[in-house]
């Protein structure tokens, strides 16, 4: 297998508000404490751990959305922030932070990230329709995004456009119902299937057995532990691995 995305000896603090400052007695908060990991081509590889672990953090490096204080990243050979605009082409970045403007319609919007991306006319029709019918957006492209349940107001349509062959999602049942949660699982095992490379964030066991071919553990910021789902099945489940991984390195702080 080739590899996709190399990320190396990632680090990154933030500084902390003042105010934090008095709960927290220090000045920094360390999001990123020399993670490493890399991705083949055309697997799902899910980053799990708990809220604040970095991986969203993560993903918004490798997104071009952040900068790393230390290490590297690449995407099919690219360092991701010596050439950000040569990566921006290659994937495609889907968070439910992400809010679309509420007065627009999904056509509307489709259309005109389309005409950021340069993406031809004949394709935008054909891949509108496709997109629009595999995520149930084509009863409601002339509705309000205001007037949309949650699901639907996904920016995963728009995300994609350009038919990226990079696909990193933060989160991507954050926030669902059982149905809209269906649909998105559904559809990562699909762009899968159509050769697309993807990485996922989350902290739900259930969602990285479902689509996942291997996991990556972050605990404070490192990759304590990776391995592939299906090895993992044999023995126990992700659960189990979790939290005995999680109370191992926490032990150790």
């Amino acid at each position: 297998m080739s590899i996709v995305v190399n990320v190396k000896d990632l680090k990154k603090e933030f500084k902390i508000s003042k105010r934090q400052r008095k709960i927290q007695q220090c000045r920094t908060n360390i999001a990123l404490n020399g993670l490493s990991f890399e991705v083949n081509k055309g697997e799902i590889y899910a980053l799990l751990g708990t809220n604040g672990a970095g991986k969203t953090t993560t993903l918004r490096i490798l997104s071009t959305l952040l900068k790393p204080d230390d290490g590297k990243c690449y995407i099919d050979g690219v360092n991701v922030s010596e050439e950000p605009d040569k990566i921006r082409s290659k994937i495609g970045f889907l968070t439910s932070e992400l809010k679309l403007d509420g007065f627009f319609t999904p056509n509307y919007l489709y259309d005109f990230f389309s005409d950021l991306y340069g993406v031809k006319s004949e394709l935008r029709i054909v891949r509108k329709k496709e997109l629009f019918n595999t995520l149930g957006i084509d009863k409601f492209a002339e509705v309000k995004v205001s007037n949309l349940s949650t699901g639907m107001k996904q920016p995963i349509a728009i995300s994609l456009v350009h038919d990226p062959d990079i696909i990193i999602y933060d989160e991507p049942t954050n926030g669902l119902d059982i149905v809209s949660s269906k649909m998105v699982i559904d559809y990562l095992k699909e762009l899968k299937t159509n050769g697309k490379t993807i990485i996922i964030s989350t902290h739900i066991f259930e969602v990285v057995e479902k689509v996942a071919d291997r996991v990556g553990i972050v605990i404070n910021g490192k990759l304590e532990y990776e391995d592939s789902i299906s090895r993992i099945k044999k023995e126990k489940s992700l659960e189990d691995v979790f939290f005995e991984v999680y109370y191992s390195k926490e032990g150790e702080h």
